[in-house]
């Protein structure tokens, strides 16, 4: 149905819905039965068997394949089988795994849901999109997304954001008025779209269509969804693999020439040197970062912090410089009135705190309130110019809570204190036209008519702001005013300043520069909201960890600046400074002062953009947390975006990379420590990994080079790169915190896989196992042992090293021994799982055949576990030597 050719009325009757009472419960299952949920149709599941077929899909895995086929045409079934049901586990672990992490992913959607506001059966309710359906009364304001296309039944300045439907960047403003039945989709002006967003202004519409019957959802069906490119980590892991995989050809052909050379059998010497290729690649690599990363992103939404990317993860080890709101973020967002100001100097003080409203104002210790004209004018425009509601507690356990803006709900208590009762007041003063808030004016208008009055219009802003539109009260009037302002924001309070004009028509057009020196002063209202206390705690933890934070606030400078004063994000020499300041900053102005600036007060989005800008620019990997729509582009240039999950808009979450459900900015900073979690695991797998490989080519080449017999068996390799290290490399990315996490540094932009310091334990680690690998292997060859046996041996003491090593790779500066290993039962299960698996393969007999071992006594491996230990005793000698040199000397 052509529904944008239809008057809002007519559209309200075909649903049967009355506009301002919205469905009645029982309709909406009616409803949700004959349309279905409001969600867009997604592409099918991958089936189990492609999930597990793509595993095959990899220039490592067709390098077993063709040792597989080699080891056929040399003879060698068993090797082949053993080979093959490798790869078959290895596709098998890697299915399972993506199976898990698209699993965590989808309940991480959940938890990121879209949520909307509708009117049903007369009371305003927050429900999930996907629970809307055609004939809701949907209620829309800036910053939300429109979850439906539905068709406007009122609206107050509205413009909508379309360019993800229509391509049309500027914003479109909209009005109820029909439409030709011909229009195209951009000149449907009275009707919103799902997928769009409100960039100013309010509305009231009706949903007319959901799900798979939107035009974003009939675009869905024509189109497949694209994956996400991959993320810096990933193109490192790939550079990295690729290195690897060259290497590892290098190898083959030295492991062949030495072997020819040695005159040892070709199809023996060809099994080691594919083994041999395969043993430099780490097979486990893959799985194990995205087990990695999908862990860091459930413990991050565990407390609190939803991740939209998985770029976000990586990128927050690297973090910076943190520019933060403060309302909300550093505060509690409890807005508390606590202090007034009228013209003629009077001051006032509000008792009670929170939301409920019980408390009293007082001047000058005598209850104010009554017959005082001037405060009841001032209560009046703090209720009238105001979009929120006090809720009462639905029960005794219950608190107040506030529907909408907390300053303004703020406002609503202390008229409640005043004596005045709202319901009453909004009655006899409708409200018929207003200007919306505008961040950039920092001003909101409302025109109300009254039965006994004529019609008047009150202005709420910015000190600042509407004292520019009070001239009319004289300078001196003014001026007393701006200094009661900058001394209630030096007790770090929110000073908000009302006025009135008489009887003006509130021109849209002309905007807040028609009432310009025609307005006059009612007063300010300073409110606080104090600091919280995880807060405080969370700066420190910044500080330590090399990260800075900085506030970035719509608040007064020296609000701002007192509130970073007392959390620790303002230090000695520190400032603030505000738009206009900022204004007249050139660029290289402001990089030299940035790290001075403490805070950044009543700056514009257009202003957090520059900020994030020159932070980039002096090379600092910048987070930004917003909640505004015209946040969005500070947050989609940050290296981290982070959305209020609370207060922030739909827009903000969409540019976001990641929801912090609780606006708190403890929680960011605990996002900080698991992105540095995540990466430091992944770093401790390539390690293990890459020590492992190290260590079986130096053994290998030790023999050729010696003249002696190849010391390990192909599928005794394939065992140990796949079954030994696939069963811990896993469990090392489940590593819980070592604690200094947040006393390192950021990881640096340029960080490589593997660092000086990385590769010298490699060295130690892999030269120490491979020494006493050779060295038994020699020794006992020497002095008669079977060559069967003296293999199995060496094969047994390579896998023991291997145990040893992942104690080793838990930490690079603390001691492997005490109750380390106790933290991680997921490693502790492994070594237990691995040890297991090397006795079967020791003492099955068809394991015997499979892979050319046999049985060894207890004696045997005591000794073995003595000799695999040692490069564990190499490596906490040099974490004692590095303690010892960096200790501080003696006094």
């Amino acid at each position: 149905m052509t529904w944008h050719a239809l008057p809002a009325e007519r559209v309200s009757a075909e649903f049967g819905v009355d506009p301002q009472v919205g469905l009645a419960q029982g309709s909406v299952a009616e409803l949700r039965a004959r349309y279905g949920e409001n969600v867009l149709p997604e592409p099918p599941r991958k089936p189990l068997w492609f999930t597990f077929a793509r595993q095959f899909k990899s220039p490592l895995i067709y390098i077993l394949f063709v040792a597989a086929v080699l080891a056929v045409a040399l003879g060698h079934y068993g090797d082949a089988a053993v080979i093959l049901g490798v790869v078959l586990v290895n596709a098998l672990v890697g299915a399972f795994q993506e199976g898990r992490a698209e699993r965590s992913m989808e309940a991480l959607r959940r938890l990121a849901a879209l949520h909307v506001r509708v009117m049903r059966a007369g009371a305003e309710q927050v429900i999930e999109a996907r629970e809307l359906v055609p004939g809701d009364i949907v209620l829309l304001a800036a910053g939300d997304a429109v979850a439906a296309d539905a068709r406007l039944l009122a609206e107050a300045q509205l413009q909508m954001a379309e360019a993800a439907l229509t391509g049309e960047s500027a914003p479109v403003s909209k009005s109820v008025a029909v439409a030709p039945e011909a229009a195209g989709l951009g000149d449907r002006h009275c009707m919103v779209y799902s997928g769009t967003h409100v960039t100013a202004g309010r509305a009231r519409a009706v949903a007319v269509a959901t799900g798979a019957s939107t035009e974003v959802g009939r675009i869905a069906k024509m189109t497949e969804r694209a994956e996400e490119p991959k993320t810096p980590l990933e193109q490192r892991l790939d550079q990295f693999g690729r290195a690897l995989v060259a290497a590892a050809l290098g190898l083959f052909v030295l492991v062949m020439v030495l072997g020819l050379w040695r005159k040892l059998p070709l199809s023996e010497v060809l099994m080691v040197a594919i083994s041999q290729m395969v043993s430099m690649v780490p097979e486990g690599l893959p799985v194990a970062m995205t087990i990695a990363l999908a862990v860091g992103m459930q413990r991050m939404a565990e407390r609190g912090a939803i991740i939209r990317r998985l770029s976000a993860v990586e990128t927050l080890g690297s973090t910076t410089v943190i520019c933060t709101d403060k309302t909300g973020t550093l505060t509690k967002n409890e807005m508390t009135a606590v202090a007034l100001w009228l013209p003629g100097g009077r001051e006032m003080t509000v008792s009670g705190i929170g939301y409920a409203p019980e408390g009293t104002i007082s001047e000058e210790g005598r209850s104010a309130g009554g017959a005082d004209t001037a405060l009841r004018d001032l209560l009046l425009a703090a209720s009238l110019c105001n979009d929120a509601e006090l809720l009462p507690p639905e029960d005794e356990r219950a608190a107040w809570t506030v529907l909408g803006d907390p300053t303004e709900g703020a406002l609503l208590v202390l008229a409640h204190k005043g004596g005045l009762d709202l319901a009453q007041v909004r009655d006899a003063a409708l409200r018929d036209a207003e200007l919306p808030f505008d961040s950039d004016a920092k001003l909101m208008a409302t025109r109300h008519r009254c039965d006994a009055a004529p019609r008047c219009v009150l202005v709420k802003g910015a000190p600042e702001a509407v004292l520019q539109l009070c001239a009319a009260d004289g300078l001196a009037a003014t001026h007393a005013a701006r200094e009661a302002a900058e001394a209630m924001a030096t007790k770090a309070l929110r000073v908000l300043a009302f006025a009135s004009v008489e009887d003006d028509p509130l021109d849209a057009q002309a905007g807040f520069e028609a009432l310009a020196g025609r307005a006059r002063l009612l007063g300010l209202v300073g409110e606080i909201d104090p600091p919280r206390e995880e807060a405080r705690l969370a700066v420190a933890d910044c500080r330590a960890a090399g990260i800075r934070p900085v506030m970035v606030t719509g608040d007064h400078k020296l609000t701002g600046l007192a509130i970073a004063r007392e959390l620790g994000i303002a230090r000695d020499g520190d400032r603030a400074i505000d738009g206009p300041e900022l204004e007249r900053m050139g660029e290289a102005d402001l990089r030299d002062a940035l790290p001075h600036i403490a805070v950044f007060a009543r700056v514009h989005p257009a202003q957090k953009l520059r900020i994030v800008e020159a932070f980039q620019a002096r090379g600092d990997v910048v987070a930004m947390t917003g909640d505004g729509v015209n946040d969005a582009p500070a947050l989609a240039r940050a290296d981290v975006g982070v959305a209020m999950g609370i207060t922030g808009t739909e827009v903000a979450k969409s540019a976001a990379k990641i929801v912090v459900t609780d606006d708190n900015f403890a929680t960011i900073v605990g996002a900080v420590e698991q992105g540095r979690l995540v990466y430091g695991n992944l770093k401790k797998v390539i390690l293990y990994l890459f020590a492992t490989s190290v260590d079986e080519v130096l053994v290998l080449l030790l023999a050729l080079l010696g003249g002696f017999p190849l010391p390990l068996a192909a599928v005794q390799i394939l065992w140990i790169n796949i079954v030994t290290e696939g069963t811990l490399t896993v469990n090392l990315v489940m590593d819980p915190p070592d604690g200094d996490e947040m006393r390192r540094r950021p990881v640096a932009r340029d960080d490589r896989l593997l660092d000086r310091l990385m590769l010298a334990r490699t060295a130690l680690m892999a030269s120490c196992a491979a020494a006493v690998a050779f060295g038994w292997f020699a020794w006992r060859l020497r002095h008669g042992v079977p060559l069967e046996v003296v293999r199995t041996e060496v094969f047994t003491l390579v896998a023991m090293s291997q145990w040893f090593n992942v104690l080793n790779c838990q930490s690079a500066t603390v001691s492997a021994f005490g109750r380390r290993l106790l933290r991680n039962r997921w490693l502790l299960g492994g070594l237990v799982l691995s040890v297991a698996l090397q006795a079967l393969v020791l003492y099955a007999p068809a394991m015997n055949r499979w892979f050319h071992t046999v049985p060894l006594p207890l004696e045997t491996l005591l000794v073995l576990v003595a000799l695999a230990s040692v490069v564990l005793w190499a490596e906490e000698a040099r974490k004692l030597l590095r303690k010892t040199v960096r200790a501080p000397s003696p006094t």
